[in-house]
C-alpha cells in the first residue's frame, strides 16, 4: 500500500540543524540583465519610441524650418502633464521596484544624458521579471511605454544626474500607479 505525499512528509527525515543554518547563510544569487541597444524590434513588446533629434520621413518644410508631424501619438481624455525628473546615478543599477500604469501609455524624454530605462511585460499586476529587459535610450529619443509595462524612473548612464521629461495624464501618479517594492529574489542588477 503506498503512503500519500502528507505521510511522507510527516515521516521524513529532516537535515540536521548545522545544514539548516549554512543554508541560511548561504546568499540568493541575484538575477543580471545586459543593457541592450535600442532596436524597434527588441522595444516592440513594451512600447515605441522616435528619435527626436534626428527625424525621418515625411516634413513640412519651410524656408527655414523642418516640421516632422505626429511621429508619436498618445490619446486621453483629459489633461495632460509634463513633468521634469532628475534622477542620481547609482552607484549600481539595482533594480528593487517596479510600476505600472493601467490605464494609459507613458513618456519619457532624456533631455541632457542617455538613460538606462528597464521594463517588463504586462503581467496583469503580478511582478514577473522573467521578461525584464534593459535598453540603453540616446539622448533626444522619445519613449513611449504601453500601459501595464513595469518600470521605474530612468537612469542615468553617463552623466552624475539625468534631466528627463515625463508626460502622462495630468495625476496619474495619484489614480493610476502601482508601485511594488520586489522582493529579494525579483530583484536584478542591470549591467552596462
Amino acid at each position: 500500500m503506498t503512503k500519500d505525499r502528507k505521510t511522507v512528509w510527516k515521516n521524513a527525515v529532516l537535515p540536521s540543524l548545522p545544514v539548516l543554518r549554512f543554508a541560511r547563510r548561504m546568499e540568493v544569487k541575484m538575477k543580471k540583465i545586459k543593457a541592450k541597444k535600442l532596436t524597434r524590434e527588441a522595444f516592440a513588446p513594451f512600447g515605441e519610441y522616435y528619435e527626436m533629434l534626428d527625424p525621418k520621413g515625411y516634413a513640412l518644410c519651410g524656408q527655414l524650418h523642418a516640421f516632422f508631424p505626429d511621429r508619436l501619438t498618445n490619446t486621453t481624455s483629459g489633461a495632460v502633464g509634463y513633468s521634469p525628473i532628475t534622477v542620481k546615478k547609482p552607484e549600481k543599477y539595482i533594480v528593487d521596484c517596479q510600476e505600472y500604469h493601467t490605464t494609459t501609455c507613458e513618456m519619457i524624454l532624456p533631455m541632457d544624458d542617455d538613460m538606462l530605462l528597464h521594463v517588463a511585460e504586462k503581467s496583469a499586476g503580478t511582478v514577473d521579471n522573467s521578461t525584464a529587459r534593459a535598453f540603453i535610450v540616446p539622448k533626444g529619443t522619445l519613449i513611449k511605454l504601453a500601459a501595464g509595462v513595469w518600470h521605474l524612473a530612468p537612469l542615468p548612464v553617463n552623466e552624475e544626474v539625468i534631466h528627463c521629461m515625463i508626460i502622462l495624464p495630468e495625476c496619474t501618479y495619484a489614480n493610476d500607479c502601482t508601485v511594488v517594492n520586489l522582493d529579494e529574489k525579483d530583484q536584478f542588477e542591470i549591467e552596462l
